[in-house]
């Protein structure tokens, strides 16, 4: 299964778009939060499926804050990020995994990418899509019987 995940655009639904269609045959969209509307106008002109949770950002959101979502034989733990201080560093976010015994985190909010390995589990952060003083990045995750593969992309 090919994954896009995004986080914290903020408004910047084109460069949603653009992240994917950038990417081939994708199957599925995740987006991390800040940026509820934009999740609102991907679900209406993407013909897959969107997945997300809520962001600081996103007041009145139906989406939940924090989601345990199944791939496969994979297991993938969905946050902002905010809740677990990860502008301090993911320690929180790191016994929160370990709690659920998830194979993989996804998180957002610190606006800047990064794919880490932390007691046997991937730990993905995306970036952002909110055009500012840092890259415009997402990331590409595909989940098969062999594994989670993650990569990071930046808006061509």
């Amino acid at each position: 299964m090919k994954i896009i995940v995004i986080s914290d655009t903020h408004g910047n639904f084109p460069l949603a778009v653009r992240a994917c269609e950038q990417t081939e045959q994708i199957d599925v969209v995740i987006h991390l939060g800040d940026g509820a509307e934009d999740v609102d106008l991907l679900k209406r002109f993407l013909g897959v499926e969107v997945i997300s949770v809520a962001g600081n950002c996103d007041h009145g959101s139906p989406s939940p804050r924090e989601l345990l979502w199944e791939c496969g034989n994979k297991r993938l733990l969905l946050v902002h990020g905010d809740r677990y201080g990860v502008k301090s560093g993911i320690g929180l976010l790191e016994q929160r995994a370990r709690e659920t015994g998830v194979d993989a985190v996804l998180y957002g909010h610190t606006h800047c990418a990064d794919i880490s390995t932390l007691s046997g589990m991937l730990f993905l952060n995306p970036g952002t899509l909110m055009i500012s003083g840092t890259p415009t990045t997402y990331a590409l995750l595909e989940i098969n019987a062999s594994g989670i593969e993650a990569t990071l992309q930046h808006i061509s």
